[in-house]
């Protein structure tokens, strides 16, 4: 039994990059014009939930959300989830309906084709490099003037398999209370389950989310950020504590 789990797992992987690969390809040419110029982003971002679907319901994923206070279309957020999972890209992008742009890490650039786009439509930084760092803050002040949201995973990275929520970094919250930007703390409760970073592991199956009430950065100082981190972090903790009893 085992050997045809492997096999099983196996296929399925490549599968997964085959999926990953094959709407870009189809999609170039409209996903490149989208890229063309700024204004043109909420095109892109369509486009980029096209892609998104293909690839969770190619690999046997269904999702359910929980709404516990749906942002409103015309307004900007500060989207923020647990990071468990090369899905939680696509779950995202299916489950968040504003137009938002990612910030992450530059090391995903790398990567064939999915690299090209998102190297020219997110925010990337370097954590090693502090005048890196500062520069997030511009660019994504300029998003926000474009009626764009943001959307950062504040673990920084995807925590070990044991570790059920990693601490929290400050950059969301304080990019959240700069730019006086309401946080939408947001919950995937199987991601890990489905598709973690180990090879032989994961299934189809259903990914449960739940996007939790806002929390508010109106009127706030610099140093709420602490408070803030640290009440998100509870809160998605909880969350994931409560799923394993």
């Amino acid at each position: 039994m085992r050997p045809l789990k492997i096999i099983f797992w196996v296929l399925w992987r490549v599968w997964f990059y085959i999926l990953v690969a094959l709407p870009i390809v189809v999609l170039f040419p409209f996903l490149f014009l989208s890229i063309l110029k700024e204004r043109w982003y909420p095109y892109f971002f369509s486009l980029a939930r096209v892609w998104a679907k293909v690839i969770l319901f190619g690999m046997g994923f269904r999702y359910t959300v929980e709404t516990l206070q749906a942002p409103d279309p015309s307004k900007s957020y500060m989207f923020i989830a647990n990071h468990t999972s090369m899905t939680d890209i696509m779950l995202m992008l299916v489950v968040v309906r504003n137009p938002f742009v990612f910030v992450g890490k530059k090391e995903l650039a790398k990567i064939p084709l999915f690299g090209f786009f998102y190297k020219r439509t997110s925010i990337l930084v370097d954590r090693g490099n502090k005048k890196s760092r500062f520069e997030v803050y511009q660019r994504a002040q300029r998003r926000l003037d474009m009626g764009l949201s943001i959307c950062i995973f504040p673990e920084g990275g995807v925590p070990e398999e044991h570790i059920a929520l990693d601490a929290f970094k400050d950059g969301a919250f304080r990019l959240a209370i700069e730019h006086q930007i309401p946080i939408v703390p947001i919950t995937f409760f199987d991601n890990k389950e489905r598709f973690s970073y180990t090879f032989l592991s994961g299934s189809p199956g259903k990914m449960r989310v739940k996007i939790h009430p806002f929390i508010a950065t109106q009127g706030l100082p610099p140093e709420s950020k602490k408070e803030i981190k640290e009440q998100a972090h509870q809160l998605l903790l909880n969350d994931l504590v409560s799923q394993n009893n």
